[in-house]
């Protein structure tokens, strides 16, 4: 694979690693920070992408690794000096949303908030496959492969999630979800 296909690859699954990283971080900035050091570590593994091995679970796996390895170096440092977090007026939790009623958009954007905040408070063993299967629409396979554990702690780990997600929402009032 050379440099051009690797800016095919960028063309092609962009979006949907951008949006496995917002989900991830939940924050612009950071979002941007991990896809473009995501590119970054896949310029520098082009070598290894194979385009008929699924690269866009190859690049998704990349973006999950980066992140575990920013959060874990982020605990560390909270450890030695704790750092104050900047807080950002600049929300894009905004979805186009085709409804008929205000209502009934008022009652679909409640709905995806809490789902949000549900998937925001997992922990990154459950929450990482979650957005890999939902966001960036990976198989069960491509999962196991991009996260090197066996299919069935896919299923498990999906399973728990969506347990822990109905648990939320049934406490927060929304019954039968």
């Amino acid at each position: 694979m050379d440099v051009t296909e690797l800016s095919h690859l960028i063309e092609s699954h962009g979006k949907s690693v951008y949006g496995f990283c917002y989900q991830l971080t939940r924050d612009k900035h950071q979002a941007d920070d991990l896809y473009q050091e995501t590119f970054l570590k896949a310029t520098e593994l082009y070598h290894k992408i194979d385009k008929a091995k699924n690269p866009k679970g190859f690049l998704i796996a990349i973006a999950a690794n980066t992140w575990k390895n920013q959060r874990r170096k982020f605990g560390w440092r909270q450890r030695i000096a704790k750092m104050e977090e900047f807080q950002d007026d600049f929300t894009n939790t905004s979805q186009i949303i085709n409804t008929s009623t205000p209502e009934l958009v008022a009652i679909s954007n409640e709905l995806h908030k809490m789902i949000g905040m549900a998937s925001a408070s997992l922990n990154d063993k459950l929450k990482i496959p979650l957005y890999m299967y939902y966001t960036s629409e990976l198989s069960v396979e491509d999962i196991a492969s991009a996260l090197k554990i066996p299919t069935g702690t896919v299923k498990s780990r999906l399973h728990k999630a969506r347990k822990v997600i109905k648990e939320f929402m049934e406490v927060n009032g929304y019954e039968g979800f």
